[in-house]
């Protein structure tokens, strides 16, 4: 900073600046809270259908975000003029303070431009008569002390304004539409992050065989602190490059390149250094500046090319999946990303008419992946755990073509009429993953086999059709299933339903099919009803499931053989059977509000909604019975105890969200687990609901039904019996219904009847699935 600009410098400006910012402060704060409090409740809570659930209620739950944003924006930007303008009225009365004393000695200081001054001693007026000839009224000392003493100020003052400058055009940098969520208390905490990030930085561009171990920790630490700062992220990644990054991994990860030292003493945490730099990057792509842009850019150009040009090495797509296998990467990088590696995908398996070599983890092939077991060259795997944290991403990339019918180097045949003649198909980037794909084969360091890739298939999948990421629940700002999430959805229970075995023969997936079933059962009992197309489209099983989003549309027998299938294994039971137990609790609640609107009621009375809810339950839980049954009798010999241990651990896992009390037409439609609410019971009916059933469930086949199936089906029956019956007569008891102590009779009928639609299903839609039935 110029002398003059300092000592002259007049902050008018500059406290106008900082006083407007802070009132924009406060009037953002009022609009923040009049976006949560009036715009984004009253449309949590509005009963919206149709398109106004799925973009308006999702536009209005954004449009509150922005205004968030834009409060957190304008107090950082305020915080650091606030912070600035401190400093330099400080700097500004240090240097005053200081030529002031330097006049007092006799110097004068005066500004020589370019950014530099001078400072000399004041000509003594009587040097003439002075016998030693000495000019000057001061010692040279004093001169060089104010030198010195100026130019400190002046170089802190410099700091501190080029600092708030970075600073502040980082900040602006950060969102090219719209508002930064990037908070700093002030601007030292602000510029501390992009300073470090510029250390750690040339630290990673260092030949990864000269880290020593403290370069590593350093660098492993400061990405652990600064893996959430948008700041920080942004310019580690730009100062980095895209190709010094995949270097800089590929240079510690893997054996065959890597620092020996750091192999021998820091390999227990080359998973914390993997997961720390794939959550900087991540937060690094949200950024909307120049240089993010073609950092993004250039990552997916080098993605299908050999790391170290024509002297080999794995490919750029190898290396970078790798590290995204942490964090919420930017869904338009996600999609170009996907869009490119599909692309690599076919150049190297004939459109997938064999196994992708390239990508097969060979004895001398690179290790990049230290999160898990697997070698992390398919580069899908981690990718696939990428999109399972990025909901909308994942629906875009499965619902993408990955191959056309008309493409005359497509290798995929199938009968798609039943005329016993196959033609060429079109497939989707998901039914090429679940369906066709030859995976490599991954084995541990043990020589154990592993199937990370279709595993974090199933989690993409799980977040692609939930629309919230894997292994979370709703919440309340989940938007209602979309057109393509619903299309998807039918993808897959059709797929499910074809070959069974796609499931079967991969187990770890059910998991999260499970998950996703549980949040579509609105669509699977409509599926199960079998209602007819009446004249204007609504009919009363639409009453009876309302629904918010896009109908997925599926059908009967495909419902039933994907029920029978995903409940062969623990984990898949437990999340549709604690799901459906919960949604009957919430349907229940729902349908015997007096209050309930009449343009939403099922045009029945109390009694025929009961049995009709109670048939339902009955013959969905008599389908997982039947899954139930054939896992644990038949081939695959699984135990009763780690079904009750499935189903206990599901009760943990959504404790806290059952009874939230959100609005029919929202997330009680999408999301059973949540509750449901247009009264106030809905909490108390589901809770009572899932507490009778943890009790009933626990340890109930072990104990009684042993190896005799029409002991077992009757078994689940009788619980299935007890539940309907708790959340029909809590619900009626919580409305003072005159009706309450008749629904047992009305339940028990229902239920019965679901029961033996369930085993007509298995005999008409699902024989050839190998379960035995009681007659």
């Amino acid at each position: 900073m110029d002398f003059n600009a300092l000592y002259h410098a007049n902050f008018k400006l500059l406290d106008d600046a900082v006083t407007d910012w802070s009132t924009l402060v406060d009037h953002l704060a009022d609009l923040k809270k009049d976006a949560e409090d009036d715009l984004h409740k009253a449309a949590l809570k509005a009963d919206w259908a149709g398109v106004n659930a799925q973009v308006s209620r999702e536009f209005i739950g954004k449009t509150a975000g922005e205004f968030g944003d834009a409060h957190t924006q304008a107090t950082t930007i305020r915080n650091v003029l606030r912070d600035t303008q401190g400093e330099l009225k400080s700097y500004h009365q240090q240097l005053t303070d200081a030529v002031s004393r330097g006049r007092k000695k006799n110097l004068t200081v005066t500004d020589a431009g370019d950014g530099k001054f001078t400072v000399r001693g004041n000509t003594r007026p009587d040097w003439s008569s002075d016998p030693s000839g000495k000019t000057s009224a001061t010692d040279q000392k004093d001169v060089d002390e104010l030198r010195d003493e100026i130019q400190g100020i002046l170089s802190k003052a410099t700091e501190s304004d080029n600092s708030a400058k970075t600073v502040l055009m980082a900040i602006v940098d950060q969102s090219r539409l719209g508002f930064s969520d990037a908070s700093y208390k002030d601007r030292n905490t602000a510029a501390d992050a992009v300073r470090e990030a510029d250390e750690l930085a040339k630290l990673a561009r260092k030949d990864p065989d000269d880290l020593s171990v403290e370069d590593f920790d350093r660098l492993n630490a400061g990405l652990k602190k600064y893996a959430n700062d948008p700041l920080f992220g942004e310019r580690f990644a730009t100062d980095l490059g895209p190709q010094k990054t995949l270097e800089f991994w590929t240079g510690i990860s893997d054996p065959n390149r890597g620092d020996w030292e750091l192999g021998h003493k820091r390999l227990d945490q080359f998973d914390d250094l993997q997961r720390n730099l794939g959550l900087t990057l991540a937060h690094a792509t949200q950024s909307d500046s120049a240089d993010m842009t073609e950092w993004k850019r250039k990552m997916i150009d080098i993605g299908d090319k050999p790391l170290w040009g024509g002297r080999g090495g794995p490919m750029g797509f190898q290396v970078m999946s790798n590290l995204m296998r942490t964090g919420d990467y930017d869904d338009q990088f996600l999609k170009d990303y996907g869009t490119e590696l599909m692309a690599t995908e076919r150049k190297l398996t004939g459109n997938g008419e064999h196994r992708n070599i390239a990508w097969q983890h060979m004895g001398g092939s690179s290790w990049l992946n230290r999160i898990g077991d697997d070698s992390g060259n398919d580069p899908l795997t981690g990718y696939l755990k990428g999109l399972s944290n990025s909901p909308d991403a994942a629906t875009d990339f499965f619902n993408q073509q990955y191959v056309s019918k008309d493409d005359p180097d497509n290798p995929f045949e199938r009968d798609t009429d039943g005329n016993g003649k196959k033609g060429k198909v079109s497939l989707s980037n998901f039914q090429y993953l679940f369906e066709e794909r030859q995976w490599p084969q991954e084995s541990n360091l043990h020589g154990d086999e592993t199937f990370t890739g279709q595993n974090n298939l199933a989690l993409a999948l799980e977040a692609a059709t939930t629309g919230h990421p894997a292994g979370e629940l709703p919440t309340d700002d989940t938007p209602p299933h979309s057109a393509d999430q619903a299309k998807l959805m039918r993808a897959l229970v059709d797929s499910v339903s074809d070959d069974p075995s796609r499931v079967k023969d991969h187990s770890y997936m059910s998991d999260s099919l499970g998950q996703i079933g549980s949040e579509y059962l609105p669509d699977i009992h409509r599926a199960m009803a079998d209602g007819p197309t009446v004249k204007d489209g609504k009919s009363g099983w639409d009453l009876l499931y309302p629904l918010a989003g896009t109908d997925a549309q599926l059908d009967h027998s495909a419902v039933t053989r994907f029920l029978v299938t995903v409940s062969q294994n623990p984990e898949g039971y437990a999340a549709l059977n604690v799901g459906e137990k919960a949604y009957t609790a919430s349907l229940m609640d729902y349908h015997l509000n007096p209050d309930l609107p009449a343009a939403q009621r099922y045009p029945h009375d109390p009694q025929e909604t009961i049995t009709s809810i109670s048939r339902k339950a009955g013959e969905f839980n008599g389908l997982l019975a039947q899954g139930r049954q054939e896992a644990v009798l038949g081939p695959a010999s699984e135990k009763d105890s780690d079904y009750d241990f499935a189903v206990s651990q599901k009760k943990n896992f959504i404790s806290g969200f059952v009874g939230t009390g959100v609005g029919v037409g929202t997330s009680f439609i999408a999301s059973p687990a949540v509750g449901a609410g247009v009264g106030g019971a809905a909490g108390t009916v589901t809770s009572m609901v899932l507490e009778a059933f943890y009790k009933d469930d626990s340890g109930q086949y072990q104990a009684e039904a042993g190896q005799d199936i029409a002991t077992r089906w009757e078994t689940i029956k009788d619980s299935t019996n007890n539940i309907n019956y708790t959340a029909a007569h809590e619900a009626a008891k919580a409305y003072h219904a005159g009706y309450a102590d008749k629904v047992d009779t009305w339940v028990s009928e229902g239920t019965a009847t679901g029961f033996n639609d369930a085993t007509t299903d298995i005999h008409a839609m699902a024989k050839d699935m190998d379960t035995e039935i009681p007659a």
